[in-house]
């Protein structure tokens, strides 16, 4: 087995835990000697925040050399990365290789089945987390659709924008109502669209030339 050691220290976070790169080494090789490791590589990112994974050169170089059969060692989990998503897609990369993931601080070795099943516990609650944000802005979408908001997207055609909220628009609605009584008259797309040319009706973009897949749109959000 070959350790992978991976390293980070930013200011604010050397002024925070005071340990130092060198400090975070000796830990590496410690554990690496502790478990016969073959060979020891380390990989530094010197004043480089944990925010993101993919800015910082240290840890892509650490993460593309390891291979099967290898772990990677950090010192603490908010040395390799500050979110748990980045946490979680690296040790997800990490498996896909057939390597493992080993965080000193947090006692965490998935070369020890002890080890794997405190991480998948962490990527259980970092999917109960996703589950709970995505819940909360569906939730929140609902709401401000049953008050009449607007809640992303363009202003569909028939309604005008008033403080945030859709209010019809007299004479789209009129439109809409003669594309539709054009439509039960039996008229294809191309022949309504023609029609309210004819008739100097312009669309939502203030255009004059209406394309059948707009008046298509415009039935079928009717119809929903």
């Amino acid at each position: 087995m070959r350790t992978i050691g991976y390293v980070r220290v930013s200011t604010e976070g050397q002024a925070q835990d005071g340990v130092s790169l060198d400090a975070q080494e000796a830990k590496v090789h410690a554990w690496a000697q502790l478990n016969n490791a073959e060979s020891v590589a380390i990989f530094v990112d010197a004043g480089f925040s944990g925010k993101r994974a993919d800015n910082r050169p240290g840890l892509q170089e650490a993460l593309n050399a390891v291979g099967k059969g290898d772990a990677l060692v950090v010192y603490s989990l908010s040395r390799l990365a500050r979110s748990t998503k980045d946490t979680i897609t690296i040790a997800e990369a990490l498996d896909r290789r057939g390597a493992d993931l080993v965080s000193l601080s947090e006692k965490i070795d998935t070369t020890t089945a002890a080890g794997k099943m405190v991480f998948r516990m962490l990527a259980v609650l970092s999917e109960f987390e996703r589950d709970q944000v995505s819940e909360r802005t569906r939730l929140a979408l609902e709401h401000k659709r049953i008050c009449g908001l607007k809640t992303g997207g363009d202003v569909p055609y028939g309604y005008r924008l008033d403080k945030g909220r859709l209010v019809p628009d007299a004479t789209e609605q009129s439109v809409i109502s003669q594309i539709q009584a054009l439509r039960q008259e039996g008229k294809s797309l191309r022949q309504i669209a023609h029609r309210l040319e004819t008739r100097g009706y312009r669309t939502k973009t203030g255009n004059a030339r209406w394309h059948p897949q707009s008046v298509k749109q415009i039935l079928e959000r009717k119809a929903a």
